[in-house]
């Protein structure tokens, strides 16, 4: 089978450490199609940069399905435009910050979410609402490190984030934790061995969830809010991007 995995963002460091961490989990024969658009921000923090990241990521998918993807996967922890990808694509969506919650729920009886910003928190605890889980998270907690920091190892953010997970086993009786953002999705493992419970990064969740849906014959249901787009004139520079 086929996975396109699209990161929201245009940094192409980032692309390419999901990329990485998608193909360590695929099953043998699955292909990952990891791409990130040409427009957009370079790294998306809050509710402003999703705006703007959501056109180019549409495209990705646009031109993903064109190419025979089997099931996409939105490689963004606030799950960046994931509504309006499930409405468009032919094949299946996966946002990555769904797929690590309803993993985490299956595991630990209370866990918690370690993200990057501050500015991130009220988004995450929207989508936990929206998913129906939020009574299962303990806490969201921000290590205040930037996003593209993740991509420095000579940083302190690994060490920012590791005193945040032992506050939330500590503070917030947390029995798993869920990394809140994709630049993350090197340091799950490290982590788990220091703290000693679950850490789970949402690629590898929604790798796995992609997959099993692909394997299952399951598709987006058309019998309500992801119903196909109607055909209609989008003007400027989203002409290329009507249904």
């Amino acid at each position: 089978m086929r996975l396109h995995v699209v990161n929201p963002n245009t940094t192409a460091s980032m692309t390419a450490k999901i990329a990485a961490a998608a193909r360590s989990v695929a099953l043998p024969g699955t292909e990952i199609d990891a791409r990130q658009p040409a427009m957009g921000p370079v790294s998306i923090e809050g509710f402003y940069d999703e705006a703007f990241a959501v056109p180019g990521m549409l495209g990705c998918i646009r031109d993903a399905d064109r190419d025979g993807a089997d099931a996409h996967i939105i490689a963004c922890f606030d799950d960046t435009g994931l509504d309006a990808a499930r409405a468009a694509a032919k094949a299946p969506v996966i946002g990555i910050g769904e797929a690590g919650f309803h993993m985490a729920s299956l595991i630990a009886a209370r866990f918690a979410v370690v993200t990057t910003l501050g500015v991130s928190i009220v988004p995450i605890e929207h989508n936990l609402r929206k998913y129906g889980l939020a009574e299962r998270c303990a806490r969201v907690r921000a290590a205040e490190v930037p996003v593209l920091a993740l991509e420095e190892r000579n940083t302190d953010a690994l060490a920012k984030i590791s005193t945040e997970i032992t506050a939330a086993i500590r503070d917030d009786r947390a029995e798993a934790i869920v990394l809140g953002c994709a630049g993350m999705a090197d340091l799950a493992a490290e982590l788990s061995r220091e703290h000693g419970l679950p850490v789970i990064d949402g690629i590898a969740a929604a790798v796995t969830l992609a997959e099993s849906l692909v394997r299952l014959g399951l598709t987006t249901s058309r019998l309500g809010p992801y119903a196909a787009p109607r055909s209609k004139t989008y003007s400027g520079m989203l002409s290329s991007y009507q249904p």
